[in-house]
């Protein structure tokens, strides 16, 4: 095999693959990207069984053929050439021979035989997402997914695609136990079974599907085939693995009799957040927000470094409370939204607190109280 490539464009490629490829190296070709050259392109593929990903980048081809080799150690050397084309040569022994102006390289690769099947899509039926819109709802849900391996339902991010009244309405919901975040957007989409019945896309899929939104304005293609979501956009395929298990009921833990409602100015409060949190605890990030006619009270308290308070002018005339809730929790909240003023909608000092921006409907919230 042997090819000629533009050093911007195959370090281009050979980034995309490195979020994905195996790094614990169980099975040493999962750390392997696979490389592949045919009539006037090179696909690149890599997979670590959950997630996979293949695209194509334009080369002079002069044979064809396919390789695998080190996806770390091919990124750091093409990334340390100079600005020049680059020649790729794999030999018959696997041995790959890499020349750019003056300098060469003759590293080992393994035999494509050995490399897992990536699967070709072809009949299934996707739906087209706006890339910016699927950036926006990933934006505003992927921080509540959890990183507990142990509550593996709760490690990704629930699509479901439901008809209500005369519309077609997509949600994404995640929650880790402690928060919830749930967007709902509608959509003119043609209905696929398995979105309408609700799937979970993994962790590291979700990181993948937000990466290949942020990659220009094309539209991206969502669809299923057997127990994998199926994401195209371009020349780009990523096959991911769904989660295998039951969603739990988030309606139920939605806050419906919420009565106190405070406006309060978005930004203020995030960057007031962000002071209180410097003296909690790193293990709990408890802050106090007290409200009270006119004002609302942000205040920390940690032992071992001391305390801090700062108060928020809000236009708020109903009774005094004060509630618990983890900063960070909050602070992720409030990154993701871009509205002036947010709601936050409280029963008591004891139950969940709600969030949801000023005007509109389609973004809510929920954060479990802490005792402080």
């Amino acid at each position: 095999m042997q090819f000629k490539i533009e050093k911007e464009v195959f370090l281009k490629g050979l980034g995309r693959v490195q979020g994905i490829v195996e790094k614990r190296n169980t099975i040493p070709i999962l750390s392997n990207v696979l490389i592949e050259a045919g009539e006037g392109e090179i696909y690149l593929t890599a997979t670590d069984l959950e997630v996979g990903m293949r695209a194509s980048f334009p080369a002079t081809v002069t044979t064809p053929g396919k390789v695998t080799v080190s996806a770390k150690k091919i990124y750091e050397i093409i990334k340390e050439l100079p600005e020049k084309e680059i020649s790729f040569t794999a030999k018959e022994n696997c041995w790959i021979e890499i020349r750019c102006g003056k300098a060469l390289f003759n590293i080992v690769g393994l035999s494509a035989d050995e490399f897992p099947y990536f699967p070709q899509p072809e009949k299934e039926l996707f739906i087209r997402m706006e890339s910016p819109l699927l950036k926006e709802i990933i934006d505003k849900t992927a921080f509540s997914m959890s990183t507990d391996e142990k509550k593996y339902n709760l490690n990704g991010i629930y699509f479901r695609l439901q008809d209500e009244e005369e519309n077609r309405v997509l949600s994404l919901v995640a929650t880790d136990g402690h928060r919830l975040a749930l967007i709902r957007k509608k959509m003119e989409a043609i209905a696929i079974p398995e979105l309408q019945k609700g799937v979970i896309f993994p962790r590291k899929g979700i990181l993948e599907l937000k990466k290949i939104a942020e990659e220009g304005d094309s539209d991206v293609q969502i669809g299923f085939m057997e127990n994998n979501a199926i994401v195209k956009k371009d020349q780009t395929i990523v096959v991911m693995r769904l989660v295998d298990g039951e969603f739990p009921d988030f309606n139920r833990v939605i806050p419906q009799n919420n009565d106190i409602s405070l406006l309060i100015p978005r930004d203020p409060f995030l960057h007031a957040l962000r002071r209180m949190s410097i003296l909690t605890s790193d293990k709990s990030r408890g802050v106090k927000v007290a409200f009270k006619a006119g004002l609302l009270e942000i205040s920390s308290s940690n032992p071992e470094f001391g305390d801090s308070r700062e108060d928020l002018e809000i236009d708020y005339s109903g009774q005094e409370l004060s509630i618990g809730f983890n900063a960070r929790y909050l602070i992720d909240i409030l990154q993701s939204l871009e509205e002036d003023k947010i709601k936050l909608n409280v029963k008591d000092n004891l139950s969940p607190g709600l969030v949801t921006p000023s005007e509109g409907d389609d973004f809510l919230a929920v954060v479990m109280p802490m005792r402080l």
